[in-house]
């Protein structure tokens, strides 16, 4: 097994990289089906992937819902400026963002804004009482903009490997 401590990506051979990719389309794949694709009995494939796992390189597997079919079929980008930025302020915010369910990705950016939120919601009506009742109760907020999902050209889970 690897040491997560010493782990580097240059420790991952051919066989470890396409295993990520067999994964990363498809992690529902039996152990027997990944063997087979990449010409290895079932034993070795596991370990690999085990290894993969303690490494840190798989961090979790789950399941990729179809947010329209479940009634979010709003997707918006806010962009957030705090009015302040001391190390208080800015951990109380990524603490109430953490906390809110709607709020998908978070990122800490550079230029014009602090944060770029993605949110998933049901609707522009849901969508202002989120503003008002979730983002509107966080302190320190200076401005907030947002830009509404029109139509999806490309999503992707996967990294480019």
């Amino acid at each position: 097994m690897i040491n997560t401590g010493d782990f580097s990506f240059q420790n991952l051979d051919t066989t470890d990289w396409k295993l990520l990719n067999i994964l990363q389309a498809n992690s529902n794949l039996s152990i027997k089906e990944i063997a087979s694709r990449v010409n290895l009995s079932t034993t070795p494939v596991y370990e690999r992937i085990k290894k993969l796992e303690n490494s840190g390189c798989i961090t979790k597997y789950v399941a990729i819902l179809d947010a329209e079919k479940l009634g979010k079929s709003l997707t918006v980008f806010c962009n957030i400026t705090l009015k302040e930025h001391t190390k208080s302020i800015g951990n109380q915010f990524v603490k109430d963002i953490i906390s809110i369910k709607q709020v998908t990705e978070c990122y800490n950016i550079s230029g014009d804004y602090d944060f770029l939120l993605k949110i998933i919601i049901k609707d522009m009506k849901d969508y202002q009482d989120f503003v008002i009742n979730k983002l509107g109760l966080i302190k320190n907020i200076g401005s907030a903009h947002s830009t509404f999902v029109l139509g999806v050209i490309k999503h992707s889970y996967g990294l480019p490997l």
